[in-house]
């Protein structure tokens, strides 16, 4: 029997899933979008950096050299800018630099729902793609008023980023942001 309690929570829990489900779409869809991204969101590490980048806007423009604090496609306010890492979702530090662990729930979602799929990365990793209904998903949140900062600020990062890997993003948010990421893992990131 579940109480009205566990009923809250759980739909609490769907909210929040859907929720990252839909930022991660957004930002594999600008990534894959690119070329210089070579059609795909290549590996974990870079999906992980680059949502890092995507939730603390503020941020992005102390890591990615493309990106000017005035982008107005990051939509930047000046609480964002005062206090950069008060965030809606923030992220933990983890043994390679800003993690989620719902991630594999959320990219298995978006698999299963057929939003995204996997295809082969660079040295054997594995790399996601939105399909067309993906796409098309994408392609209508960004026009709504809800999601539309969300897939400005994905494009941008996602075009800010062009060649660099996980492991060269991950570098330059551990050099950049030195402070910040001068914590015990699995302390969240605020």
């Amino acid at each position: 029997m579940t109480t009205s309690f566990q009923a809250a929570e759980l739909a609490l829990l769907r909210e929040d899933l859907a929720y990252h489900q839909a930022r991660v779409l957004l930002l594999v869809a600008a990534t894959a979008a690119e070329p210089g991204h070579n059609r795909k969101l290549d590996g974990l590490t870079k999906l992980a950096k680059l949502d890092f980048l995507l939730r603390y806007p503020a941020l992005a423009t102390q890591v990615l050299d493309a990106l000017g604090s005035d982008d107005p496609r990051l939509h930047l306010n000046d609480e964002e800018r005062r206090e950069p890492t008060a965030v809606e979702a923030p992220m933990t530090r983890y043994k390679y630099g800003p993690w989620d662990d719902r991630y594999y729930a959320i990219i298995g979602a978006l698999v299963g729902r057929g939003l995204l799929r996997y295809t082969r990365g660079r040295k054997g990793s594995v790399a996601l793609v939105a399909t067309a209904a993906g796409r098309e998903m994408a392609d209508e949140m960004a026009r709504s008023s809800a999601w539309s900062e969300i897939a400005d600020r994905s494009q941008a990062i996602a075009q800010a980023s062009i060649g660099l890997t996980g492991n060269a993003l991950k570098e330059l948010i551990y050099q950049r942001l030195a402070d910040l990421m001068d914590r015990p893992h699995r302390q969240v990131i605020r």
